[in-house]
């Protein structure tokens, strides 16, 4: 089936009336096209609200009986978006599960999370992972595209393949418009693109040529299909433009409010905040998210100071050079422990002084501090167990989780003993600690197959006296490693010599 050609310049030459008509016929089309089901990435935003408010009105127009295949809709909660934004999309979701069915429309919201593993505070504060950085930026991978990906892989497992519906438009950025055009080279069906991560899936965007001033003048002028209120929407974006302006587009030369950026409030790839910092300078009943932003200016700390909240070695045990210095390794036992702390401590603070619909607010949710536990004493050999003592001294309650095995976790007095036999060689203690800890998880095993390899990597770990002599030990190595490479040629030329014709 062939589909209608489109134009460069969508409102050029048209009323808003005429770009919708062709467009929703255009959706149409490709609807009955196939038996291939749609995924519609959500975001709450203006783009991906264009896009799905699109789609809705075209299929309002199809007879019932047309209606044959289901239009998913994802929306990916990385458990630390700004909680403005969450809390929209989240009511959001609700009202369009509830209009959909009473229009009896084949769309079905979802609310899509990373596994526990692989949420921001189990990888910071469990693991130790470091703030991210565009050198190091170990969240985008686990908290968006692992869970989307998942949720479109089990689509495609189910009818064989899939169509997502995207929101992404040519004037985000030059690097957007390159790709775009790059994909549109091998499009089937003229409108569809190929997506070169997940296989048999294609890429339909239907707002990629409009502009920003466009897809407001769309939002403001059309009403939300599924009943929430896209001015709402517009006074979100307004609250976090710097200056508190988002004016109507009324002609090329008005300035659209497309410019702010919503995301995760943790987020150090960014030098600032500047959404979430622009809503607390411009409603004083959003003051309450100024810990969270405080925290987040915490966790961008670098150079020496970032330094000092890190293990001189890898997460491994392993010494790593770059320029003749210590590449750094994961956060400290006392830096996690002090995340946490101000984690639950800026929680208590916005559930006791925010407004009413945000007082059960999670920054961070109880499976993620059960998760850590069992990092911290299983796998990082803490088994002082400190989780539940730093909740206790955070929140005023006891926390809410199953004691530990007996064998495996050493009591307090224990660890202050051990601490005094230590005289304060905090590397002599950790390696002592778990040493014992490896001890006791190998004693109630009937066959302690591996012990003496975890024996021996612990005792490397503990090997150096402190940074100053890992850094010593490891400048030394390279300078052996590079002597012996330079007689390596020599050594071989004389073997290739004295070798018989």
């Amino acid at each position: 089936m062939s589909t209608p050609a489109r134009r460069t310049a969508p409102f050029a030459d048209s009323t808003l009336t005429e770009v919708v008509a062709e467009l929703t016929s255009e959706i149409r089309e490709l609807y009955v096209a196939d038996e291939v089901p749609w995924v519609i990435g959500y975001s709450g935003g203006k783009d991906s609200t264009a896009v799905l408010q699109l789609v809705w009105l075209a299929l309002q127009e199809l007879p019932v009986e047309q209606r044959t295949k289901t239009v998913y809709v994802i929306s990916t909660d990385t458990l630390v978006e700004n909680p403005i934004v969450a809390s929209w999309v989240t009511q959001s979701l609700e009202q369009m599960r509830a209009a959909a069915a009473e229009q009896k429309l084949p769309i079905e919201p979802n609310r899509l999370t990373p596994a526990v593993k692989d949420t921001f505070w189990v990888n910071l504060i469990g693991r130790g992972y470091p703030a991210p950085r565009p050198k190091f930026r170990w969240c985008t991978e686990r908290m968006k595209i692992k869970p989307s990906n998942s949720f479109i892989r089990s689509v495609v497992r189910k009818h064989g393949e899939a169509i997502l519906v995207l929101g992404i438009r040519k004037q985000e950025s030059q690097a957007r418009a390159r790709a775009m055009a790059k994909h549109e080279q091998r499009r089937v069906r003229d409108r569809l693109s190929p997506n070169g991560n997940l296989p048999n899936s294609l890429v339909y965007s239907p707002v990629e040529a409009w502009s920003n001033d466009e897809v407001w003048t769309f939002l403001m002028q059309q009403p939300n299909p599924w009943g929430h209120p896209n001015q709402d929407l517009l006074t979100m974006y307004q609250g976090a433009s710097a200056d508190g302006e988002c004016p109507l587009v009324v002609d090329n030369t008005t300035p659209s409010c497309g410019d702010s950026r919503f995301g995760c409030w943790t987020c150090t790839l960014v030098e600032q905040d500047k959404s979430m910092t622009a809503m607390i300078q411009n409603d004083e009943e959003k003051e309450w998210m100024y810990p969270l932003l405080k925290l987040r200016d915490k966790l961008d700390v670098t150079g020496e100071e970032e330094h000092k909240l890190r293990d001189f070695r890898k997460m491994k045990g392993n010494i790593q050079l770059f320029n003749d210095n210590l590449v750094h390794g994961p956060y400290t036992q006392a830096a996690r422990e002090n995340w946490l702390a101000e984690l639950l401590r800026a929680q208590s603070w916005v559930r006791e002084h925010a407004p009413e619909h945000v007082r059960n607010i999670e920054l961070i949710t109880m499976d993620e501090l059960h998760e850590i536990r069992r990092m911290w004493v299983f796998e990082k050999h803490e088994v002082e167990d400190s989780l539940p003592r730093i909740y206790k001294k955070e929140t005023g309650e006891d926390f809410p989780g199953r004691p530990l095995d007996e064998h495996l976790s050493i009591g307090a007095d224990e660890i202050d003993l051990l601490r005094d036999v230590c005289e304060g060689d905090d590397l002599l203690f950790t390696t002592a600690r778990e040493l014992l800890a490896v001890e006791r998880k190998f004693r109630t095993m009937t066959r302690r197959s591996g012990l003496f390899e975890a024996l021996e990597s612990t005792v490397k770990r503990g090997f150096f006296e402190d940074k100053e002599d890992a850094l010593a030990y490891a400048l030394k190595k390279r300078e052996r490693r590079e002597e012996i490479t330079k007689f390596l040629p020599i050594v071989e030329l004389e073997k290739s010599t004295d070798a018989p014709a």
